[in-house]
């Protein structure tokens, strides 16, 4: 797990971004768009790694806390910090869930339920769009994901 929390924000505008996004990063990342369920990269990874913003690189979460919830997004029962993310109510699309963001660059991640398994409870369903893997570098298997 990464130790460090993201410490500098980072603004930029939307031309900027869409300079270093693709088309559909933007719009899951910035928009807060989400993608089709089973479509997105990383639903169904196993190898080792931590995943990180796509928009900014932050650490955001580990492997070793990726599940299969069998939602069609990549799930995890914790961040790799408190500080990693930010939530957010969000009341869109008629239901009132729970946001989650990148800390520091405010990117859209995605939202978390409380119906993940222990030791949190909690599923944090992210897109896979806005993440990016960095994988680990002594293996290329593995989390029972």
């Amino acid at each position: 797990m990464a130790d460090d929390a993201p410490t500098e924000k980072i603004v930029k505008s939307d031309a900027e971004w869409m300079s270093c996004l693709t088309p559909e990063q933007f719009r899951v990342a910035r928009r807060a768009g989400t993608e089709r369920a089973f479509t997105g990269p990383y639903w169904d990874e196993k190898r080792a790694g931590l995943y990180s913003c796509v928009a900014c690189d932050a650490p955001l979460f580990s492997s070793d806390t990726k599940y299969d919830s069998g939602s069609g997004w990549p799930s995890f029962f914790a961040p790799v910090s408190a500080d990693a993310i930010t939530s957010h109510e969000d009341i869109s699309h008629g239901m009132r869930r729970v946001e989650i963001r990148c800390a520091r660059c405010d990117s859209h991640l995605g939202h978390v339920f409380p119906d993940g398994p222990q030791p949190s409870g909690l599923r944090f369903c992210m897109n896979g769009t806005a993440l990016s893997l960095k994988l680990d570098k002594d293996t290329g298997a593995g989390n029972a994901a």
